[in-house]
């Protein structure tokens, strides 16, 4: 992370609940392919790191014997429990600590994924006690988002109003992006690949996954997204929350008098590295 930043507790505090509603859901079939390339079979143990409600911890845990999502955030790991009875996952157990505090006497894993975290972590210490945890053979698997080339399907809903959400967010929180109790004035730093391959991984491969096509949200939906946003956090508008709340609903109504919108769904995309 950037030098000028600094990890602190309150990066998605009260995001949690929105967290699984707002964000739009990875590729269809996205586990079953990951579990195909990776030849999994049921056996051995997965460790989601930075797992917040569980999503992907959730979607891969029948390729697995067990599957451990750890986070420092206890709403989102409440989250996460309360979706796995929901769904009957019994293989999943939840620990609230930071990727730091590995190997924090988890043992050792047949695959690490971390969906959209590595970026908030100490990416080289993280990477090294990971190349410790996998066993010979086993993977390092980095999963997020990538808005596809091609162009979008056609619907007759709008798509969300990104421009003016923003702008509505800057109003309230400034020009520069907030992240827990600091900034990120200039995002959040790339360079993964070599980051993973210094600390002794190899055999770097790309999987994508194609989004398909369109997926129809409503008002709801959106607040949900916005507020799953570690810049726009529900904390972050402190006794404004209520008074933004109303402004984003006002210009949702503004793009869209029925309160619907569709989006394109985006590729997930899906890097591998093998543990010599």
């Amino acid at each position: 992370m950037p030098a000028d930043w600094k990890w602190d507790p309150s990066l998605y505090r009260g995001s949690a609940a929105y967290y699984a509603r707002g964000r739009v859901p990875y590729a269809p079939g996205y586990a079953a392919r990951l579990a195909d390339e990776l030849g999994l079979d049921g056996r051995g143990r997965l460790l989601d790191v930075g797992c917040g409600p569980g999503v992907v911890a959730l979607a891969l845990a029948p390729y697995f014997a067990a599957v451990v999502g750890i986070d420092p955030d206890a709403d989102m790991l409440a989250e996460a429990r309360g979706r796995a009875a929901h769904l009957g996952v019994r293989n999943a157990s939840w620990t609230e600590t930071r990727a730091e505090s590995l190997p924090a006497g988890l043992g050792s894993f047949r695959v690490m994924v971390f969906a959209q975290s590595f970026h908030w972590i100490d990416r080289e210490r993280v990477a090294a006690a990971a190349f410790g945890m996998i066993g010979s053979g086993g993977y390092f698997v980095h999963v997020s988002e990538r808005q596809p080339d091609s162009p979008a399907p056609v619907s007759d809903r709008p798509p969300p109003p990104r421009e003016a959400i923003a702008t509505l967010v800057r109003e309230y929180l400034g020009d520069v992006r907030r992240a827990g109790q600091g900034v990120l004035r200039f995002g959040t730093e790339s360079g993964e690949r070599a980051i993973v391959e210094s600390a002794g991984f190899t055999g770097y491969r790309r999987l994508a996954v194609p989004g398909g096509g369109m997926v129809e949200r409503n008002a709801d939906d959106i607040v949900a997204w916005v507020f799953s946003r570690s810049d726009s956090a529900p904390h972050l508008f402190g006794d404004r929350r209520d008074e933004f709340e109303r402004d984003l609903r006002e210009r949702l109504r503004d793009a869209s008098p029925l309160g619907m919108f569709a989006e394109r769904m985006p590729d997930t995309e899906i890097w591998i590295w093998r543990r010599p």
